[in-house]
């Protein structure tokens, strides 16, 4: 089996070398193709307005000055353009990407990129609690990722979803459940928005979430991290809502509705009571 590693935190990211400690433990065909720099929050994005850059760090390792759905098109249509992947696995993040995570996430976009050319996906995440992004718990994901990997591989799932997996903030030995779960729905209260100025007294700003914890329901993907349990969520490249395309089809569907006539104020008046 061919396995493509990609992420978004980066070609010197942790994440990526626990990434390829779990593909290596599958497979002894294993390419990288990661972003040259930290890519978190670009989401599937794709670069058009300046050129790609390549570099290569040997025969199956390379550097691309872009996206990671970039990194995964470039290894897909050039640099394995001849004998393609059978599994992208992208990852492992420096944190969960649960909730709305996934709709801004560049590790779910590898994901998605290797889903839309046809080639099975898996988007893997480390959790990490108050302790803070320097004390991430690496030897969880790298204990647990290839059986379940392995596992997944085996059973299979539909072209066009792809796996979004995110290990807990616990040793690989307080692990005792894998739960398949659902989406769930972050507090957005929690955003944050820090001010700042600089040594000009110009402001600028920071964008991030409140680190607070909720009480989130069962069987969402936000509940499992909770809980300590790995969370395996099958996510849909079809966005499309299928009740309200329903509903709306048989209220819009058909002749175009009627032109509306424009109100025509005299003039001189203003449009208030």
């Amino acid at each position: 089996m061919r396995i493509l590693c990609s992420n978004d935190d980066g070609i010197h990211a942790p994440g990526l070398k626990t990434l390829e400690k779990i593909a290596k433990a599958l497979s002894d065909d294993v390419w990288v193709v990661a972003p040259e720099t930290e890519q978190s929050g670009a989401g599937h994005s794709l670069t058009l307005a300046h050129p790609l850059r390549l570099r290569k760090i040997n025969a199956r390792k390379f550097a691309v000055s872009g996206t990671p759905t970039d990194c995964v098109l470039m290894a897909v249509k050039k640099i394995l353009a001849e004998t393609p992947p059978d599994l992208v696995l992208s990852g492992v993040n420096r944190g969960q990407n649960i909730a709305e995570d996934v709709t801004y996430s560049g590790t779910i976009a590898a994901a998605m990129e290797g889903t839309v050319l046809g080639i099975p996906s898996i988007a893997l995440s480390q959790a990490y609690g108050f302790e803070g992004r320097e004390k991430v718990k690496w030897g969880t994901a790298e204990h647990h990722g290839p059986a379940l990997v392995s596992k997944l591989v085996e059973m299979g799932w539909p072209a066009d979803v792809l796996m979004n997996v995110n290990f807990p903030d616990v040793v690989h030995t307080a692990v005792e459940e894998v739960e398949v779960t659902i989406q769930g729905k972050r507090d957005q209260s929690n955003a944050l928005i820090d001010e700042r100025e600089d040594a000009r007294e110009t402001p600028y700003y920071w964008l991030g979430f409140q680190r607070i914890l909720s009480n989130p329901p069962k069987g969402t993907d936000l509940r499992a991290i909770y809980d300590g349990r790995i969370s395996v969520t099958p996510l849909h490249l079809d966005l499309t809502h299928k009740a309200t395309h329903k509903a709306m089809a048989r209220e819009l569907g058909g002749t175009p509705p009627k032109q509306i006539t424009p109100v025509v104020r005299p003039a001189g008046t203003s449009g208030g009571k």
